[in-house]
């Protein structure tokens, strides 16, 4: 009886370590549906494609993986699973329905919270302790459908995230390890989400890691974390300049000052909403303005 066919959707070291792990088992891949490498992005992660090529499967870099011409690629492709373990452009539902056993997504929350992009992100700007990756059937409206399985584990309150990444990579291969198997015989069991209980987060950009400092202290440094390498970065401006956060420790200021008032500059200690920063590793893009001194609002 011939392997049943799986059409592969993926990107990230989530996506390498899932399609590694249905090598490794011999599994028929029948093609890797991916994102080119984008040249103002820093890739600091393995990507599926390298697993891929390895092997000759087919790699593939549509644009838009939903127009007509797609669609009947996909569709001579006869895919039996479809499986999508960080891909970053929604699916269509006339491609999730071509699978006979269905499609499903490897996504980087406990669901139903953090649904959307960037969740470990997001997840460790919040303060979260547990993170996780799930799997769940793929259904219109972004990770929102049935949960097949999903595994957690605990990360410390001063972890960045690439390290908390790096804790919840495992997540994923055990979880597929657990359900493949199931998948593919078509009896995996699934149980809806509540809806109730669902967060959804967008993409973020560079421009979202300015830094507020009306706010706590805790929220800021959960900001930088969130943030920092290998990621864009926290930053403040100041006389034309920006000024990057790469790190930062709480600070015990000899005086109360205005939020983002600079209380000194070595150490550089900046005042929050509830206390004070000190940023212990910084960068500035541009000149060091001369105006840079104790008192200063940034």
């Amino acid at each position: 009886m011939p392997k049943p066919r799986i059409l592969f959707f993926g990107y990230s070291e989530v996506g390498y370590e899932c399609l590694s792990l249905l090598l490794e088992r011999g599994d028929n891949i029948v093609a890797l549906i991916t994102h080119e490498d984008n040249p103002n992005e820093k890739i600091w992660f393995k990507t599926p494609a390298v697993a891929a090529r390895e092997k000759g499967i087919p790699v593939f870099t549509p644009e838009n993986v939903n127009t007509p011409e797609w669609r009947e690629k996909i569709a001579a492709l006869a895919p039996d699973l479809i499986l999508s373990v960080y891909y970053r452009h929604m699916i269509g539902t006339r491609i999730l329905a071509m699978p006979r056993l269905g499609a499903f997504n490897m996504h980087g929350s406990l669901l139903p919270r953090y649904r959307g992009r960037a969740p470990i992100n997001w997840a460790v700007l919040h303060g979260e302790s547990r993170l996780g990756m799930t799997l769940h059937r793929m259904v219109a409206a972004p990770d929102a459908g049935a949960i097949v399985d999903q595994d957690g584990v605990e990360i410390g309150p001063r972890d960045t995230a690439e390290q908390a990444f790096r804790k919840v990579l495992p997540c994923a291969r055990r979880v597929l390890a657990r359900q493949i198997d199931a998948l593919l015989a078509g009896t995996a069991r699934e149980t809806p989400q509540d809806d109730a209980q669902a967060t959804y987060f967008g993409g973020r950009k560079p421009e979202d890691g300015r830094i507020d400092w009306r706010q706590t202290s805790q929220q800021i440094f959960n900001l930088i974390r969130a943030v920092t390498d290998p990621y864009p970065g926290a930053f403040t401006d100041a006389g034309g300049s920006r000024l990057m956060v790469w790190w930062a420790e709480p600070a015990t200021a000899q005086r109360r000052g205005r939020p983002g008032e600079i209380l000194s500059t070595a150490p550089l200690v900046v005042a929050t909403g509830d206390g004070a920063l000190e940023l212990t590793r910084t960068e500035w893009r541009g000149a060091i303005p001369s105006e840079f001194h104790p008192g200063q609002l940034l």
